[in-house]
């Protein structure tokens, strides 16, 4: 390790440890920006996609406390 990225080391053990796991959790999003962000895009085309589908009838939507509840049910077995 060069000089530096000890000195980062060890600065960043210094930190409290809420601080420390931000830290870690910043580092890490760091390295997975690019794909992040074309997980975000595909998440938007496809609610664009369902809100259109919504929107012409092809798709109905449910109350958010009825899939929850089925969630919960599928979740217990």
């Amino acid at each position: 390790m060069n000089d530096q990225l000890v000195e980062l080391a060890e600065r960043g053990k210094a930190l409290a440890p809420d601080d420390r796991s931000r830290l870690v959790d910043l580092l890490l999003e760091s390295l997975h920006e690019a794909p992040l962000g074309e997980v975000e895009a595909a998440w938007d085309a496809e609610a664009e996609r369902r809100l259109a589908a919504y929107e012409r009838g092809e798709m109905q939507a449910l109350d958010g406390e009825e899939v929850l509840a089925r969630a919960r049910a599928l979740a217990r077995g």
